[in-house]
């Protein structure tokens, strides 16, 4: 099934994931450094986290695009359902753990924010293998004719094969 939302012949939702993905873990990794080593990256976790849940949001949106596309009944709408909710919950969890800083982003961190983000990390690898099973395993996303040998979707030559 092919990506109803895309750019240069790529789904959108799948190039905007990285984004969210690398700023949120590495908020994480800010935070343990400065737990660890007492590090002042208060601050550049917590502008990590505004921005990983921002760009999660517009990935979400192109997500939601593909979702609607899946059709009802199969195997890959109740995971696109389950990958979708769960980053809800994982967005969620990290805008929790922003607020409880708001009113000082460059300060300690909380044990209560570090909880909220560590939940949202297992919650993100959860969903991350989701969509890994979307794409990966029943191909939702991918060009329908994809194949070793496809051109290049810059060429707008059909992928299948002749």
């Amino acid at each position: 099934m092919e990506s109803r939302a895309k750019v240069l012949g790529h789904p959108i939702h799948q190039m905007l994931v990285p984004l969210p993905v690398g700023l949120l873990v590495m908020a994480v990794v800010f935070d343990v450094l400065s737990l660890v080593f007492g590090w002042d990256l208060g601050r550049v976790s917590f502008w990590n986290i505004v921005a990983g849940i921002l760009t999660g949001l517009l990935a979400a949106v192109f997500g939601l695009v593909d979702f609607l596309g899946i059709p009802a009944g199969t195997r890959a709408r109740r995971i696109g359902l389950a990958h979708g909710l769960g980053n809800v919950l994982l967005i969620a969890l990290f805008a929790a753990a922003v607020l409880l800083r708001w009113d000082e982003p460059g300060r300690a961190l909380t044990t209560p924010a570090f909880v909220l983000e560590l939940l949202g990390l297992a919650v993100g690898g959860t969903t991350a293998w989701l969509g890994g099973e979307l794409v990966d395993r029943l191909g939702v996303g991918v060009d329908d004719g994809a194949n070793l040998n496809a051109p290049s979707s810059l060429t707008h030559r059909s992928a299948r094969k002749a």
